[in-house]
């Protein structure tokens, strides 16, 4: 292994001018039950943007990360430590082995969740996040635990297609399998046409139920091709007590309207806030019509593992819309936040850009 390696850090929070370029970064060296990656891909998300800019705080305020003055902002679980490598979405080749691991074998190609389990007795639904609490795949190399990995190997999709798999369809599936959606029902998809919400699409089509999803015009016929039934412009009114689950990944003013969509009995799961995290609704419509509230971030290892099996069996095949050289990480984190896109951005480290 070399020494050194090619790569992005954070060198704090802030705008793009944050992320630094470097070609000096130390190669880390597996420890026990550790494995080392060589990335072959890394897709770009919206929590990558958040955690640079600070706005998972609980003191962010606004959907732009504003604090008030003086207070610190972190990631995931407070303040994160810098220079960090981000990067949640990893496709990469096992190319060497700590004491003890046999598996995954060097040589097989691997992903990983997001958001990686570890639950303890005091929280059950804790986790570490990749490119937050722990360096993740913007970089050439990538450090990880043996048993957080799974082996797809085999599976009939390419690096590009993996990595645009574990953020956008591992959390849709969390969110589906916690408003615990099933075949005949109807769900409505906040945010359909991003790769959360076309991912979300996908999965409650195969599973049987009738998806109606909310999208710009413009991108409602690929939110069709996806699975969607129906697509319901952002800024219409929605229909009152009509679905059995509402999958949120927008929030904001609109949450009000959301809860009156749900019939009596109905589960509401929210997975995003990208119009704002502050949201008000008359609690009477909640609770006197028993509607069930789910935040989703946490992914029992039992539900990523489902994801695996059908990538593996090429049941599943994400939509790609470009990729960038790692090294513009910056005009391709600019490219996602116009929402111009339908499909995943992906970064390509410098050994497979050349």
């Amino acid at each position: 292994m070399p020494a050194t390696m090619r790569g992005v850090t954070l060198t704090r929070h802030g705008g793009p001018e944050a992320l630094a370029w470097r070609e000096d970064i130390p190669v880390p060296r597996p420890g026990p039950g550790e494995v080392l990656l060589r990335v072959r891909a890394a897709g770009v998300n919206n929590t990558d943007i958040n955690t640079r800019e600070g706005w998972y705080a609980a003191e962010v305020t606004g959907a732009t990360g504003e604090t008030d003055a003086g207070v610190e902002v972190g990631g995931w679980s407070g303040a994160l430590r810098f220079p960090l490598i981000q990067g949640g979405d990893l496709c990469g080749e096992v190319v060497a082995q700590g004491p003890g691991v046999t598996a995954p074998a060097l040589g097989a190609r691997v992903t990983c969740p997001i958001n990686i389990p570890r639950p303890t007795d005091e929280n059950p639904v804790a986790f570490v996040a990749l490119g937050s609490e722990i360096d993740g795949a913007f970089a050439e190399y990538c450090l990880m635990r043996a048993d957080d990995l799974h082996d797809i190997s085999g599976a009939p999709l390419s690096d590009v297609e993996v990595a645009a798999m574990p953020c956008a369809f591992g959390t849709a599936l969390g969110l589906l399998d916690r408003a615990g959606v099933k075949a005949g029902q109807e769900v409505l998809i906040t945010g359909a046409s991003g790769n959360v919400g076309l991912a979300a699409v996908q999965l409650a089509a195969r599973m049987g139920a009738r998806v109606t999803g909310i999208a710009a015009p413009s991108k409602a016929e690929t939110v069709r091709e996806d699975g969607a039934t129906e697509v319901i412009a952002r800024d219409a009114s929605l229909p009152e007590n009509r679905f059995h689950a509402v999958i949120d990944l927008v929030g904001g003013p609109a949450f009000a309207s959301l809860i009156g969509a749900l019939r009596p009995g109905g589960h509401y799961a929210v997975a995003g806030a990208i119009a704002g995290p502050m949201v008000t609704a008359d609690l009477r419509r909640i609770y006197l019509r028993d509607i069930t509230l789910h935040g989703c971030t946490f992914q029992s290892p039992e539900v990523f593992a489902r994801l695996m099996e059908m990538l593996r069996a090429g049941r599943l095949r994400p939509r790609i819309a470009a990729t960038y050289p790692l090294h513009e990480i910056a005009r391709a984190q600019a490219d996602f936040q116009t929402k111009v896109h339908a499909g995943k951005l992906v970064l390509l480290p410098p050994e497979v850009e050349e």
